[in-house]
C-alpha cells in the first residue's frame, strides 16, 4: 500500500535528512539553511531507495528534492561511461535549469551532468555521451532519438525522475515516456513529480512505480491575517476592450516583469505589436520561433531590456524568471490545469506574485471551475477607471519623489529652488516640480473609458438550461452551413468522450494551429469514440493537415472529411 506522509514542518535541517557530507557542504556554500516542506518529506524516503509520487506546485523546491538523492547514490569522481541517473523534463529551459542545479550540488563529487534536448547540436551531445556522464537530464523526444541511435545507454540507470510529468503528457510524450522507461532496469528507483494528478498520470504511476511513497505539498499558504503569496484577480472585460484593459491593468500594477499568456501564435504576435505600439517593452515567445530566437528573447527579459513576455503555454513551460512579478491570462484558460501551471511562474521561493485574468462576461462558469481546481479564491473586479489610473500614477510619482528626498544628494539643485523662491511661492515651485516629474515618468493621461461590465448570470448555459459542451452539438446552424451563413465542411476526428475530448479541446486545437477563430467553427458533436466538427469549406484542408500534425489531449487522432 502507498505510504501517506505528514507534511508538517518541525524545524528539520539538511543535516537531519541523511545526506552525505559533500552535499551538505555544497548546500551550505549556496546559502541553503533549511529544507522546504517537499525537500523535508521527499529526501529521506528517496535516500532509502523508495519510489516516490509527489504532487507539488512549481516553486516549492522540488528540484533539490529529487536532485540531492540522485547525487547521494553517485560514486564520487566516477569514471564509468554509462549514466546512472536519468531526469526527464518537458522543455529545454527546464532541462538547463535542472542540469545547472545538479552541477552546483554535485560539484564536490565531480558529477558529470549532461542536458539533452532538441534545438541544440546533437553532435555535441553525442560526444559528451561517448566521453561518459553520470546524470542525463533530457526532454523525452531527444532522449528517445539518442536511445534509438544506440548512443544513450540506460542499462546502468539506478534512478529515473519524471519532473512535471503532467506537462509531458499534455505535450503528447506519453508513448515516448513508456518506451524510455521500458529500456531502464526493473530494479531502478522511479520518482514522479507533478503539479496536478490527472487520471492518466496516476495510471502511468501505477504501471511504473513500485509501492511508492505518496506526498502532496500545496503551495505555502499565508498565515491568518497575511496577504496571500499569489494575489489572484479577474477583471470582467468585453472582448473588444481587452487590449485597452490590459494596458490599463499593467499601468495600475506596474510589474517589474510579467508574462501575458495567449491561446495562439497569431494572438501572441498581434498583442505584442499592440503593446509595443502603446509604449511597453514587449517580446513575443511561441512555438513558431527558432531556439536561437527564443534564447535572445529570454536574454532580453532577464537582462531588463524587456519587461513583458507575451507567450503561448507551450513556449512558456519550464521558465523560471527570477524578477517575474505578474502573470496575466489574456483569456480564461480552457483547462484548469493550465491556470495552475501559469500562476506557478510567480510566487516562487518565498517571493510574492500577482496572477491576473481578463475574463469575458460569458466566462463566469469557466472561472468558477478554475477556482475550484486551483483551490484558492479569485477576486472578481471591474477594470480600473480613468480616475483610478490617474490616482495610481500620482501614487507612483509621490513614491518616486519620497525615495529621492530620503536617499539622493539634492544640494546641487538648491540654487535652482532658491532662485525661483525669490519670484514664486515655494508651494508653487514644488507643484511645478511634481508636474514635471509626473510627466517625465510617462504618465500621459489615458482618457479612454472602458465599458464596465459584469458576468452574465446565465453564462455558460444554452437556451433551455443545458450547459454548453456536454456531449451535444456546438452551434445551431443547419448541417453543411455555419451559423454565420458561409459554406461549411464537416470533419471526422477519431477521438471522442472515451479519450476525454471536449468541444473546447477541438476549438483550442483548431484555433491554435490555424488562422481560424472560435467564431469560424460551427457545430461540434462529441460521440463515444469520435467527434464531428464543422469548419469553413475554404479552410477544411488546412484544418485537416494541422490536426493531423498536432496532438489532441495528448494523442494523435485520425482526421478526415466526414463520409456519412
Amino acid at each position: 500500500m502507498d505510504d501517506e506522509r505528514d507534511t508538517s514542518t518541525d524545524g528539520t535541517t539538511f543535516d537531519d535528512l541523511g545526506l552525505r557530507p559533500e552535499l551538505l557542504r555544497a548546500l551550505s556554500a549556496l546559502g541553503y539553511e533549511e529544507p522546504t516542506p517537499i525537500q523535508q518529506e521527499a529526501i529521506p524516503p528517496l535516500v532509502e531507495g523508495r519510489d516516490l509520487l509527489g504532487q507539488a506546485a512549481t516553486g516549492t523546491g522540488k528540484t533539490a528534492a529529487f536532485a540531492l538523492p540522485v547525487l547521494q547514490r553517485l560514486t564520487a569522481h566516477r569514471t564509468d561511461r554509462a549514466p546512472v541517473g536519468l531526469v526527464l523534463v518537458p522543455t529545454r529551459e527546464l532541462a538547463v535549469q535542472v542540469s545547472e542545479a545538479l552541477h552546483r550540488y554535485g560539484r564536490e563529487l565531480g558529477a558529470r551532468v549532461l542536458p539533452v534536448y532538441g534545438g541544440a547540436p546533437i553532435v555535441r551531445q553525442l560526444r559528451s555521451l561517448e566521453s561518459g556522464v553520470d546524470v542525463v537530464v533530457a526532454t523525452p523526444g531527444r532522449a528517445l532519438d539518442l536511445l534509438n541511435r544506440g548512443s544513450l545507454e540506460l542499462g546502468e540507470i539506478a534512478t529515473v525522475v519524471l519532473d512535471e510529468a503532467d506537462e509531458m503528457l499534455d505535450m503528447g510524450f506519453a508513448e515516448d515516456l513508456e518506451a524510455i522507461l521500458d529500456e531502464t532496469p526493473e530494479s531502478r528507483q522511479t520518482v514522479l513529480f507533478s503539479a496536478t494528478m490527472p487520471r492518466r498520470l496516476d495510471a502511468l504511476a501505477r504501471r511504473h512505480l513500485s509501492d511508492p511513497v505518496r506526498i502532496t505539498i500545496a503551495r505555502e499558504k499565508a498565515q491568518a491575517g497575511e496577504a496571500p503569496r499569489v494575489r489572484q484577480t479577474a477583471y470582467v472585460v468585453p472582448r473588444a476592450a481587452k487590449p485597452a484593459a490590459l494596458g490599463r491593468v499593467l499601468d495600475i500594477e506596474a510589474p517589474t516583469a510579467a508574462i501575458v499568456f495567449c491561446r495562439t501564435r497569431e494572438e501572441v504576435d498581434a498583442l505584442t505589436e499592440t503593446l509595443n505600439g502603446r509604449g511597453y517593452r514587449a517580446e513575443a515567445l511561441h512555438g513558431g520561433m527558432s531556439q536561437e530566437q527564443r534564447d535572445r528573447v529570454m536574454g532580453r527579459l532577464r537582462g531588463g531590456t524587456a519587461d513583458l513576455l507575451v507567450a503561448t503555454d507551450v513556449a512558456a513551460r519550464g521558465l523560471d524568471i527570477e524578477q517575474l512579478t505578474h502573470v496575466v491570462n489574456y483569456d480564461v484558460p480552457s483547462a484548469p490545469e493550465s491556470y495552475v501551471h501559469r500562476i506557478g511562474r510567480v510566487g516562487r521561493a518565498g517571493r510574492e506574485g500577482v496572477a491576473i485574468t481578463l475574463a469575458e462576461p460569458r466566462e463566469h462558469r469557466m472561472l468558477k471551475t478554475i477556482e475550484r481546481v486551483a483551490g484558492s479564491p479569485i477576486s472578481v473586479q471591474t477594470v480600473p477607471t480613468v480616475a483610478d489610473l490617474r490616482a495610481r500614477r500620482l501614487d507612483l510619482t509621490r513614491g518616486a519623489l519620497r525615495e529621492s528626498l530620503l536617499g539622493d544628494d539634492l544640494d546641487r539643485f538648491r540654487v535652482v529652488v532658491e532662485t525661483l523662491a525669490d519670484e514664486f511661492d515655494l508651494m508653487e515651485v514644488a507643484l511645478a516640480a511634481v508636474k514635471l516629474a509626473h510627466e517625465a515618468g510617462g504618465a500621459a493621461d489615458d482618457d479612454e473609458e472602458i465599458p464596465q461590465v459584469t458576468f452574465r448570470p446565465d453564462a455558460g448555459k444554452r437556451p433551455g438550461g443545458r450547459e454548453s459542451g456536454q456531449g451535444a452539438a456546438r452551434g445551431d446552424g443547419p448541417r453543411g452551413r455555419r451559423s454565420s451563413g458561409g459554406p461549411a465542411a464537416r470533419l471526422f476526428v477519431g477521438a471522442g468522450r472515451e479519450a476525454g475530448i471536449r468541444p473546447g479541446d477541438l476549438v483550442g486545437a483548431i484555433t491554435g494551429e490555424t488562422g481560424l477563430t472560435g467564431r469560424d467553427i460551427g457545430a461540434i458533436e462529441i460521440h463515444q469514440r469520435f467527434a464531428l466538427v464543422e469548419v469553413p469549406e475554404s479552410a477544411a484542408d488546412e484544418v485537416i493537415g494541422a490536426l493531423k500534425a498536432t496532438m489532441i489531449k495528448g494523442r494523435k487522432a485520425t482526421v478526415r472529411r466526414d463520409k456519412s
